[in-house]
């Protein structure tokens, strides 16, 4: 395929989903700087695994990703944070007040209640409620099965 039909292809993959992505990151990790670095990681993946690429929905399958370099990310930095995350909803304060403030009210809300979730029915509301992914998509992201995304 010609090298310039490739990169307009990703061009375009990235200013479509990149707002999205970064979005879900954000949810994930409450911390933009480190939603804007994984949200990076993300299309650097993809960009050099776009040929192996087999599925139908580019959407879900950069999610997936995302989650990956997430988790990853989390194991890594603070094992102890994902074991008991894994477990148990903890809060974390990793956001700043300074952050805090620039949140509206709504915002505010819905991340401190999502925080306080435990990370697998974070990640669900979050890919269903607020990226509104089919369940199947959902199943593909997560890799779970369909009855434990109901």
């Amino acid at each position: 395929m010609n090298q310039d039909i490739i990169d307009q292809r990703l061009n375009e993959m990235y200013f479509t989903y990149c707002n999205d992505v970064y979005q879900y990151l954000f949810f994930m990790v409450g911390d933009h700087e480190l939603a804007k670095d994984l949200m990076q990681d993300t299309f650097i993946r993809a960009f050099t695994k776009i040929e192996s690429f087999e599925g139908h929905h580019i959407k879900s399958w950069l999610f997936r990703i995302a989650r990956n370099l997430t988790i990853d990310y989390i194991r890594k930095k603070k094992p102890l944070a994902y074991i008991i995350d894994s477990i148990s909803p903890i809060m974390t304060t990793d956001y700043s007040p300074e952050q805090i403030l620039l949140f509206n009210e709504t915002e505010k809300l819905l991340y401190i209640a999502l925080n306080n979730l435990k990370r697998s029915y974070r990640e669900i509301i979050i890919l269903r409620k607020l990226k509104e992914f089919s369940i199947s998509e959902s199943c593909e992201i997560l890799g779970w099965t369909e009855s434990k995304v109901k």
